[in-house]
């Protein structure tokens, strides 16, 4: 199992005022955080995309090409690029670039996102959701199967027999198909043949268990090798020396951020109890010291039915620059060896 981080290049502990002083030195700690997480070796560092005032993320590939310039190791991917609202051709050319850069170590997932100011910022219209999703993913993996295609579309110009450059270090470059819980997606990606990346932030992981046989059922029956049908997991987690150290720095923020989205969204306040609840032996919250994150890990894959790749999402929750660094060497140092060992 490969393990990681994924993150939203989060303002500085949160802030969302606008300072160009701040976001400056949020986007060096970050880097300095991937740098940290490749030293320690994590096998993988993601990095979301948004179009708001809390987040930095929003040209996520100029933040993986700096990143790849300071690391050595570890793979460096999307999480997630929102394709709907962007042209497939230069999402793929900047992947590209990154691959070069890098020499081989550049991913995407492909996603919707969790919100959808992108919607409106590119002049597309929340109607088309489904429509633009499918059209532009199928243009991208047609960009990433052939050097030069001809494809027609409903929301893109046409493409007659062109050539897209640069082609990527790798043969291939891995496309992962990053989800939440529709069933349609999930059955997508296992008729595409692709990896799966599935972005569990509350409830319950094991309830996800229906929804990941349907992939493995959807690529079987499309044909497609079992070892193609890897799945991943995303979900908000963050490591101390001690769960109650963990616990304590972890839920101001986390309440504190999860309250603010569920006023857009019209969820309850976030609740001490709720916490807890998230955070026990079956919640989608993965919290702790080393060895009972560890055991989380493990646990959540043999409830699914085995996952090929983990990631922490660790910056929603006003952590500061030096917690999460400490985190992140434990994960790299104590987390990562105790999963590998178990899983031999």
């Amino acid at each position: 199992m490969e393990i990681g981080i994924d993150s939203f290049a989060a303002t500085e502990a949160g802030d969302v005022l606008i300072d160009s002083e701040k976001s400056a030195n949020s986007l060096e700690e970050l880097l300095q955080r991937i740098e940290q997480a490749d030293r320690v070796g994590l096998d993988v560092f993601g990095i979301g995309e948004h179009h708001r005032k809390e987040f930095l993320d929003s040209a996520t590939a100029i933040i993986l090409a700096a990143a790849a310039s300071r690391t050595k190791n570890i793979r460096l991917t999307s999480a997630v690029s929102v394709i709907s609202a962007a042209d497939p051709v230069r999402v793929f050319q900047e992947f590209a670039t990154l691959d070069l850069i890098s020499k081989g170590r550049a991913e995407i997932v492909a996603g919707r996102g969790s919100f959808t100011e992108a919607f409106p910022l590119f002049g597309l219209k929340l109607n088309d959701y489904d429509k633009l999703f499918a059209e532009k993913l199928d243009l991208l993996l047609k960009i990433r199967d052939k050097e030069t295609i001809s494809w027609q579309g409903q929301f893109r110009p046409s493409l007659t027999n062109q050539s897209i450059y640069p082609r990527p270090f790798q043969k291939k470059l891995p496309i992962w198909l990053g989800v939440g819980g529709t069933p349609a997606s999930f059955a997508r990606a296992g008729s595409l043949g692709l990896p799966l990346m599935v972005a569990v932030i509350g409830g319950e992981t094991h309830r996800f268990r229906p929804l990941i046989d349907l992939y493995r059922e959807a690529g079987a029956k499309a044909g497609h090798p079992e070892e193609t049908l890897k799945v991943g997991l995303h979900s908000l987690g963050y490591v101390a020396k001690t769960t109650k150290e963990a616990l304590e720095n972890y839920y101001p923020g986390y309440a504190q951020t999860f309250t603010r989205i569920g006023k857009e969204r019209g969820w309850p306040p976030v609740t001490l109890d709720h916490f807890y609840a998230q955070t026990g032996e079956t919640g989608a919250l993965v919290v702790g010291s080393s060895e009972e994150v560890a055991e989380k890990i493990i646990r959540h894959s043999e409830a699914l039915g085995g996952i090929s790749r983990f990631t922490f999402q660790m910056d929603n929750a006003g952590l500061s620059h030096s917690q999460l660094m400490a985190s992140i060497e434990l994960i790299g140092k104590e987390v990562l060896p105790s999963v590998k060992q178990f899983l031999g």
